[in-house]
């Protein structure tokens, strides 16, 4: 089938992070096969960028389903893209636990240490973009103070919808230009269902889960981890922990050091799940707790982008819409910047010597623009170096 052939070369050479996983898209499927035109998928773009859920892989996921005629050439388009680097993280997570000694506890601290650079890295960028003004960057400051004073995925919540409030009330006044036009094979009917679907979810799940076996709240954990992922992958980061690390399914060493070894692969960030998943001290875990959490992150994204498709040329033109928009991602800000300092600082920054290995991985990314494999490589080189000195 074209769709999984094309997506899967894209699943095994995307490196980089959504926004170039994106720019891998546009010259492949835009520039070079001519899939859909230029004013189409930067609109498709916005739209992906509007919802939660990971943008790169509901780019791709609607442009299987423009390609493949529907829900089977979406599915085509996940799975190709998805899979390589979700299969790359269930080894790591298999063989972690037979790494030991001396060499292992400086590799692993090294990875850490990429986390603290990475996120650091993404935290400036989108300040940068999505907090330009004081009425934003204020946003973010009380986003921060709510993740801090509530603590765990409730804080998270209410920030966001904190933020969505008062980008309402302060942020009308920012109304950009709007071009692009979507047409996609998926009728009114469909994309109700699918969005009536995502809502059911997220209200059964968490009474499933207090009523049934742990695998049921461990697909609850990961479906709201993707339901709220605002402003890209790093922002699952916080999610996760609060999901997973906060009840004491998976350790918080274990935690970073995966979100350390993910950024070296390509591929879309949320196959971190795959790597929680197979490690979770309750049952199930192994394949069975994989397959759960890679699909329980993705699932809301996927059901998200389907069902707005038929609905997003009227809803963007609003102003109330994208100035919600605007306060929600200046509070995801906010929130990736909390967890900046806790669990990611606190966890891999114990010394002087890790503060100039994690701002050396900073510079690396933000200011040298390497890539991030080069960035664990470098770093989980020099952990070891000076665990063994």
């Amino acid at each position: 089938m074209e769709v999984l052939r094309v997506f899967l070369k894209l699943g095994v050479t995307s490196f980089g992070g959504p926004i170039a996983h994106l720019g891998y898209f546009r010259d492949e499927l835009v520039m070079r096969r001519r899939w859909i035109d230029e004013a189409g998928f930067a609109d498709l773009v916005a739209l992906c960028q509007f919802l939660p859920g990971p943008a790169s892989s509901q780019v791709g996921f609607a442009l299987g389903v423009l390609r493949g005629n529907g829900l089977l050439g979406g599915f085509a388009a996940w799975l190709g893209f998805t899979m390589p680097s979700a299969i790359i993280l269930f080894a790591f997570a298999l063989g972690a636990a037979s790494f030991t000694g001396p060499v292992a506890e400086g590799f692993l601290h090294g990875l850490k240490l990429v986390a603290v650079a990475v996120v650091a890295q993404a935290v400036w960028g989108m300040a940068r973009t999505l907090t330009p003004d004081p009425v934003r960057a204020g946003i973010a400051l009380a986003a921060v103070f709510v993740v801090i004073f509530v603590g765990g995925s409730f804080g998270q919540i209410g920030a966001i919808a904190l933020g969505a409030l008062a980008g309402l009330w302060l942020c009308r006044n920012d109304n950009a230009e709007l071009a692009g036009h979507l047409s996609f094979p998926v009728s009114r009917r469909q994309g109700a269902a699918s969005l009536a679907l995502f809502a059911a979810l997220l209200l059964l799940l968490p009474v499933a889960a207090r009523a049934g076996a742990h695998g049921f709240a461990l697909f609850d954990a990961f479906y709201r981890s993707g339901a709220l992922v605002f402003g890209g992958g790093h922002v699952v980061l916080p999610l996760l922990q609060a999901e997973v690390v906060a009840p004491g399914w998976v350790s918080n060493e274990a935690f970073l050091t995966g979100y350390g070894a993910a950024q070296a692969i390509p591929g879309p960030l949320f196959t971190f799940s795959a790597y929680l998943g197979t490690l979770m001290g309750p049952a199930p875990n192994g394949l069975a707790g994989a397959t759960i959490a890679l699909v329980g992150i993705f699932l809301p994204g996927l059901l998200l982008v389907y069902g707005m498709l038929p609905f997003w040329d009227r809803l963007r033109l609003r102003p109330a819409a994208q100035a919600a928009m605007r306060g929600t991602n200046a509070a995801v800000v906010g929130i990736l910047g909390a967890a900046l300092y806790n669990p990611v600082w606190t966890s891999a920054v114990l010394n002087p010597r890790d503060f100039a290995l994690a701002l050396a991985g900073f510079l690396l990314l933000a200011v040298w623009k390497a890539p991030p494999w080069v960035v664990v490589i470098v770093l989980a080189a020099a952990g070891t170096a000076l665990h063994l000195v």
